[in-house]
């Protein structure tokens, strides 16, 4: 494609299409070494994206102020890298990882969240001009690859959508728009603003009540521990029907198979469980008779795999009928771990055929 370029400009799109595999090389390094390093960290991404500028993209570039450029490595965005994170704080985070992997041209960097300005919350990112150092990557048969400027921009999935909107209406175009319009965008901008640093701030509320439950629960405080999903799990993880389970399981000398217990934690939930010490109490007040259930279950079998839930489960129905729920109340307990399930029924009835000779069953009749 031929384009209305003067000789200088023309040799620079030259040299562009000549390192098009060397800016392909160093695109594959950068985004290999940054996506390591980011599921090393764990950090959790809305995306991390990179680009070669397109040749009529460049070129429309030097048409507008090619002259500004000695050589084809002077242009810092001919390689390009984008890496967008759901909070404020990852960006920071990244940040520091960028810094920590490259060399960063602090002269030409921007961050353009120190900007203030009060209609730019689209641009409030940051964008590192880079270069790949040899400590980290080195290429014999490509030793230019660190010399090559890039560029890493970073924002927030918000301040991303924003800056694309206003891209997409032309805010930041040469078109002058009314007044009411500049004013409408500015109050979105700050709104979009206070919930980049809402959903933060709840993050960080909600990071500092787990571990205030996890403290708890190590300490065995609880009482004060309400039953949720994350104070669940961190529960399961000390174990709490472990001796139950191992007592049932040396009834046939049978293996403990793990099973994940989350199906019961709804359950429990509809059991009237608010807290954990609610759980404690049931294990205290039903082991004997979760464990004389599991004799008339397991008694005359030869079985030798058991699912770990096989204790929680026994807890379970003893307490159900205890309460008075019978067979419908076990059936209601199969439906609600298990789903709908044809079978469900079935097992009602061999349970309640099971549970029959329990003492407390007795003493009903």
């Amino acid at each position: 494609m031929e384009y209305e370029l003067d000789m200088h400009c023309t040799m620079l799109l030259e040299d562009y299409r000549e390192q098009l595999p060397t800016y392909s090389l160093l695109q594959q390094v950068v985004m290999g070494k940054m996506k390591e390093l980011v599921k090393q960290t764990g950090i959790e991404l809305n995306t991390m994206e990179s680009r070669i500028k397109a040749e009529d993209s460049l070129a429309g570039k030097l048409a507008l102020k090619g002259a500004k450029y000695q050589t084809i490595n002077d242009i810092t965005d001919i390689f390009g890298a984008r890496i967008i994170t759901f909070y404020n704080e990852d960006v920071d985070r990244i940040a520091s990882m960028v810094e920590t992997l490259f060399d960063v041209d602090w002269d030409n960097s921007i961050d353009k969240r120190k900007m203030h300005q009060f209609d730019s919350f689209g641009y409030n990112s940051l964008h590192y001009i880079c270069k790949l150092p040899k400590t980290l990557y080195y290429n014999e048969s490509h030793p230019e690859l660190n010399n090559i400027a890039f560029e890493i921009q970073m924002r927030t999935a918000l301040q991303h959508v924003w800056s694309a909107i206003q891209h997409d209406i032309g805010y930041k175009s040469n078109i002058e728009i009314p007044t009411e319009y500049h004013r409408n965008l500015s109050r979105l901008a700050g709104l979009l603003e206070l919930a980049d640093n809402e959903f933060s701030r709840i993050r960080t509320e909600i990071s500092d009540y787990r571990r205030r439950m996890e403290s708890l629960v190590q300490k065995g405080k609880l009482e004060e521990v309400m039953l949720d999903g994350d104070t669940f799990h961190s529960y399961i993880a000390l174990q709490p029907f472990d001796k139950l389970n191992r007592q049932i399981a040396a009834i046939t000398k049978a293996e403990l198979q793990n099973v994940s217990p989350a199906p019961y934690l709804q359950l429990l939930r509809r059991m009237n469980m608010k807290t954990l010490a609610d759980i404690e109490k049931l294990i205290r007040d039903n082991s004997d008779d979760a464990y004389q259930l599991a004799l008339y279950q397991l008694g005359a079998t030869d079985i030798d795999i058991l699912s770990s839930n096989i204790g929680l489960q026994n807890l379970c129905i003893v307490h159900i009928l205890k309460a008075g729920g019978g067979r419908p109340g076990i059936k209601w307990m199969f439906d609600i771990v298990n789903g709908d399930n044809p079978n469900n029924d079935v097992m009602a009835d061999i349970i309640m055929q099971q549970a029959e000779k329990l003492a407390f069953m007795q003493k009903k009749e």
